[in-house]
Formats: C-alpha cells, structure tokens, sequence
C-alpha cells in the first residue's frame, strides 16, 4: 500500500534549511517519493501552526522509513536540526 510521509515545519534558519532541502529531495526521490504538496496555501485548523507543510507519496510505509533511516537523509536531517521544529509522520494510504 502507498504511503504519506508528512512534515510540519516552522524553518528558523533559511540557509541551513536550504541545505537540508536540497539533499533531502535526492534522498526522497531514491526510495521513490514524490511530492504531492510542498508549502504552499494551508488553512490551519487544530494543533501546532507550522507554515510549512509537505506531503511526499511513496511506494510503501517501508519505503518512506527506508529513506528516513537512510545515511543520505540523516546527512540531510544534520542541516535541519537546529534549523527548524519539525513533526513529521508516515501514513499508510487507503489506495
């Protein structure tokens, strides 16, 4: 079953955050994610206001947790620590 890697970010270094971005779309698109939504307009209606929102679609929960773990991502993840409040979840789709 597909599965949505979903990320709610408030970015508190642009340049580093940048950094991140940058090396994590390569990781994302290595275990087949792409992105379905990626900041843009969003209407927040419960919980934590984070302006930046993604969606990534992937082949597969495992596949999403596999680019996670990943030593591409976890180098694009070094960038974003201390850059950013991140909450970020894998969900399994009804497809």
């Amino acid at each position: 079953m597909p599965a949505l890697w979903i990320a709610h970010v408030t970015v508190t270094d642009d340049e580093a955050y940048g950094r991140y971005a940058k090396i994590a779309t390569e990781a994302i698109a290595e275990h087949g994610g792409v992105f379905i939504a990626r900041g843009g307009r969003y209407v927040q209606l419960e919980g934590t206001d984070r302006p930046r929102n993604v969606v990534a679609r992937f082949p597969s929960v495992e596949a999403a947790e596999s680019c996670y773990r990943s030593e591409r991502y976890q180098e694009a993840l070094s960038h974003a620590r201390g850059a950013s409040e991140r909450d970020l979840v894998i969900v399994e789709t009804n497809e």
